[in-house]
């Protein structure tokens, strides 16, 4: 029997995509189905691309050719809640470790080995946390305008209620006012407290290139109604649910990672701005090395410098093998 909290959209609204024709794939985890993109040779190395809030694996069309041209597999999944994957309509059903553990089935499910990671946003919130747990899976890693905020001890126990407190307290916050100020607290009131989010307007304003029209309209695909957008909103309230479980990821993995381990952060995000300097200083593979800033993008810079940067991909892959 259907779950009647959980809705799928209807595969008209992703009919026509500018420059997404790619063939849909899906598994089934935990009863709910993910759908995901997977172009190249079965036997090719993997490429794992992961996306962030509120996009989808349409943000990676721009990469997904170049990737594939050069001989690799690229698989790009969309995670619950977005894209063509199934949409829990409550937002308690949206958890930090319930998606953790649904990308976790999904790379055991394909059986991927000698992975390179590519992650954005909460791509490497989630994807950081599926190398904690599959190291062994993963060849080398790219971060890219992300993090993985980590506490213990008191820090860890206080950290994500004194966080929600501090969103409260700012109260609505106007789309005038996250533009004024930029800032990932406000983001987080903003994203709880606006009546509607309007998910192509906020792709297109943490960028720094101009979506046409049909472009917009591909974001808002997924999300027919608000009902879909149980995990586009609570998404950014999550961020730090789990200090102390990722603590345990940079004690017992990241902080001995000596794989390859690049940064590719862009100029022009005021969210992740500075990011990279961590992941630099604790991570031994990233000591080594050609780290790269990403100029003239914003938040998604996927949207902005697809093509910049999956050439990136492809030269970090061929100096690391």
């Amino acid at each position: 029997m259907p779950n009647p909290n959980v809705l799928r959209t209807p595969d008209s609204r992703f009919e026509n995509l500018p420059d997404y024709d790619f063939a849909p794939n899906y598994l089934e985890i935990g009863g709910l189905r993910i759908h995901y993109v997977d172009e190249g040779s079965e036997d090719a190395l993997p490429i794992l691309l992961l996306h962030g809030e509120p996009s989808w694996s349409y943000l990676y069309r721009k990469m997904i050719p170049t990737l594939v041209s050069a001989g690799y597999r690229v698989i790009a999944p969309d995670l619950l809640g977005f894209g063509k994957s199934d949409k829990p309509t409550q937002t308690k059903d949206h958890t930090y470790q319930k998606h953790v553990d649904i990308m976790l089935d999904f790379v055991r499910q394909l059986n991927l080995n000698d992975v390179t990671l590519f992650c954005q946003d909460w791509g490497g919130l989630i994807g950081l946390r599926v190398v904690g747990v599959e190291q062994d899976r993963f060849a080398r890693i790219i971060a890219s305008n992300t993090g993985l905020p980590s506490a213990k001890g008191i820090a860890a126990k206080i950290g994500y209620p004194l966080f929600k407190l501090r969103v409260r307290m700012l109260g609505k916050v106007t789309p005038e006012e996250l533009r004024a100020k930029p800032n990932f607290i406000r983001w987080v009131a903003f994203s709880r407290t606006i009546p509607e989010l309007d998910i192509g307007g906020l792709i297109q304003g943490s960028t720094l290139t101009e979506l046409s029209p049909d472009e917009k309209n591909a974001y808002d695909a997924p999300f027919p109604d608000k009902r879909y957008k149980a995990g586009a909103r609570i998404f950014p309230w999550l961020v730090p649910s789990q200090l102390a479980e990722n603590k345990r990821v940079w004690d017992n993995v990241l902080s001995k990672w000596e794989k390859p381990f690049l940064t590719a952060f862009s100029d022009s995000d005021p969210i992740t701005a500075g990011g990279h300097k961590y992941f630099q200083k604790m991570i031994p593979g990233a000591q080594r090395q050609k780290h790269v800033t990403i100029e003239g993008a914003g938040h998604f810079l996927q949207e902005d410098k697809g093509e910049e940067i999956a050439d990136i991909i492809v030269k970090f892959i061929e100096q690391t093998q």
